[in-house]
């Protein structure tokens, strides 16, 4: 016996999953052809007009650059306006991600080309006209830098609404971050870290033993909570790997007195609220490729515009032309390693790779904690800052239907779209 149901919450069933800071990087991205646009015809007119080859040479290149941003850009509006496309079985969001691996192709293509040119003139130099070639140098990395500028707001892709929050402890198991959120117990079992933690949930305490042979299982711990209004709150233990996890999750905010109960014991400990940044742990999950490809490129293009300068610098005044085709191979491989980043990225966003293995444990936590068995589970990126799940249980009880488990996983911020396949036992299903 089965119940199935492809119920979705978060986006909720218009299944779109752009990233949050989808319009601005659209915009951000259109001004920046713009301005390489602009660049390129007063490039191109004027040296036709003062016969500099150079000059026209270095428009024609900033023709690429254009062209280059012309994917990105495309990509935001394409997904933008077909956001509600019931053929995108899940939504445009990953459009972004084939236009950055779209861009990372081409990045690779410069890298070589770059390289070959170089690696040419070391066994063949040209005269370098260099009262020309530094001054067109130096504009082209002014050029990049204002893109660089326009397209820094988030480059890193924070997802807005989805990776806020708190940063209590983040890190591996049993790892507790910052030390000033870790509180210690001392009892007569060994020593206790007990910390609040958040990655990819709400936070929750934990506590990890620090001593050798040290060990407490959930049924002989829990933590009560005391506010400064007297408000108290009890929080139980579910076993982890090596560690204890609350089942419920910390309210902020997070500056109370907290009773630790231990086999040996109460233990009252204290903690205060800190100022926290952003959530950086889901920044595989929430990144925007898309403008990360665009920053990737710019970046690319001035750091080869200041080799570029150096290498043209030295070559005027000291005679080393080598220095020229040396900076260019410098540039080259520089390009190649961040376009293969790129293309890694992309490539196993598109090939629905799970960017988030944290999530996943905690998604299983969280439905086996309530006494079911997971029995599949599928977690894969549709977009910046939206995950979708699917997820087989096997359970005992015969009353928890899909929206059960819908409500249990709300807590995962950016699990936007979740499909739920329930397996009742035979007792379960009578």
């Amino acid at each position: 016996m089965s119940n199935f149901t492809n119920d979705a919450f978060g986006a909720g069933h218009d299944h779109i999953f752009l990233g949050a800071a989808h319009a601005d990087n659209e915009r951000r991205t259109w001004m920046v052809i713009a301005l390489c646009s602009a660049m390129m015809v007063a490039e191109i007119v004027g040296g036709s007009l003062f016969g500099s080859l150079a000059l026209v040479a270095d428009g024609l290149h900033m023709s690429t650059h254009a062209g280059a941003m012309l994917i990105a850009a495309l990509a935001y509006t394409y997904a933008r306006r077909h956001a509600t496309d019931s053929r995108f079985v899940f939504g445009t969001g990953k459009l972004g991600d084939l236009a950055g691996f779209t861009s990372a192709i081409v990045l690779a293509m410069i890298a070589l080309l770059i390289g070959y040119e170089a690696v040419s003139r070391f066994f063949s130099p040209v005269p370098i006209h260099f009262g020309q070639a530094i001054p067109i140098a130096v504009v082209g990395l002014l050029v990049n830098l204002a893109s660089v500028w326009l397209l820094s707001g988030d480059h890193h892709g924070h997802s807005h609404g989805h990776s806020h929050g708190h940063s209590h402890g983040h890190g591996h198991e049993g790892e507790h971050g910052h030390d000033d959120e870790v509180q210690r117990v001392f009892g007569t079992a060994g020593v206790f870290a007990v910390s609040i933690f958040e990655d990819g949930v709400p936070p929750v305490f934990r506590i990890t033993p620090e001593t050798a042979n040290s060990k407490l299982t959930s049924d002989s711990v829990s933590v009560v909570t005391i506010r400064p209004d007297g408000t108290r709150q009890t929080f139980a233990f579910a076993e982890r790997n090596g560690y204890l996890e609350s089942k419920e999750d910390i309210p902020e905010p997070h500056a109370f007195r907290a009773v630790v109960r231990l086999p040996d014991g109460e233990h009252e400990i204290e903690f205060e609220e800190h100022d926290h940044g952003h959530d950086d742990a889901h920044d595989a999950a929430s990144r925007d490729h898309n403008i990360r490809a665009a920053y990737v490129h710019v970046i690319a293009d001035a750091a080869v515009s200041v080799l570029a300068i150096i290498g043209l610098v030295l070559a005027r005044a000291f005679g080393w032309l080598w220095m020229d085709p040396l900076a260019g191979v410098v540039g080259a491989l520089v390009i190649a390693n961040w376009s293969w980043g790129l293309m890694r990225d992309t490539g196993g966003i598109l090939l629905d790779m799970n960017p988030d293995r944290r999530m996943a444990e905690n998604v299983r936590h969280v439905i086996e904690d309530n006494g079911d068995t997971v029995l599949d589970l599928h977690l894969w990126r549709v977009g910046p800052g939206h995950m979708s799940a699917i997820v087989s249980v096997v359970t005992h009880e015969a009353q928890r239907n899909p929206d059960f488990y819908h409500a249990a996983l709300k807590r995962f911020r950016g699990l936007s779209h979740v499909t739920v396949e329930i397996n009742p036992t035979r007792a379960a299903a009578y």
